[in-house]
Order: C-alpha cells, then sequence, then structure tokens
C-alpha cells in the first residue's frame, strides 16, 4: 500500500475540543486553504500540546482536501527551509552577509 499523502506546513488558527484544530496553510501548494485537523495517534500518546499560533506539520489525503492530521509540532525558532511543503523563500543578501575579517589576528607560531 503507497503513502498517498501530501505533507504541508500550516499555523493552527483555532482550538476545538477532541483534539481538533482549524489550520491554515503557509505552503506554496495550497497557501491560505484552511484545513479541520486531528492530532495525529503517536502525538497523542506523547501528550504534545498544540496552541493557536503554533507552526505544524500537516499530512492531508488528496481523497478529502477539506480534513487533515497533525503529525509535528515545529519549533517557534526553526527555519523552514529544507521541510517537504515548506513556502519557498528567495534568499536575500542580508541572510548570508560577507565574512568580518579578525581585527586582532593571532600570529601563528613560528618554530
Amino acid at each position: 500500500m503507497s503513502k498517498d499523502v501530501i505533507e504541508l506546513i500550516g499555523v493552527v488558527k483555532e482550538s476545538f475540543p477532541n483534539a481538533t484544530f482549524r489550520v491554515r496553510i503557509i505552503s506554496d501548494q495550497a497557501k491560505d486553504h484552511e484545513l479541520l485537523c486531528t492530532l495525529a495517534g503517536r502525538m497523542r500518546v506523547h501528550r504534545v500540546r498544540i496552541l493557536p499560533g503554533d507552526r505544524v506539520k500537516v499530512e492531508m489525503t488528496p481523497y478529502d482536501l477539506e480534513k487533515g492530521r497533525i503529525t509535528y509540532r515545529l519549533h517557534a525558532d526553526a527555519p523552514l527551509t529544507g521541510l517537504p511543503g515548506a513556502p519557498s523563500v528567495p534568499a536575500s543578501p542580508a541572510a548570508n552577509p560577507a565574512p568580518t575579517p579578525n581585527p586582532n589576528p593571532t600570529p601563528s607560531p613560528r618554530p
């Protein structure tokens, strides 16, 4: 059996009873699409807490585009680059500044 899921990144907008959440997708594939998501079983077992405003990784089936499953809670300071379904952000020159020379270089030891 193949795994026919679409992995997306979203932000939790609203919390409902029974570990159900309204999630707005921020990935490029389905930008600003809203899903009704439930917690995955492993997240329920480990009692991972999800609050409105958290960034999450969502699995969505291509057969029902209104529902999804939250599989991972992303850290607030984690960059989104490299994640499947993450929005593409063009690299800016300010992100990679040129290295500055050391103002007090240590002389190399001479034998």
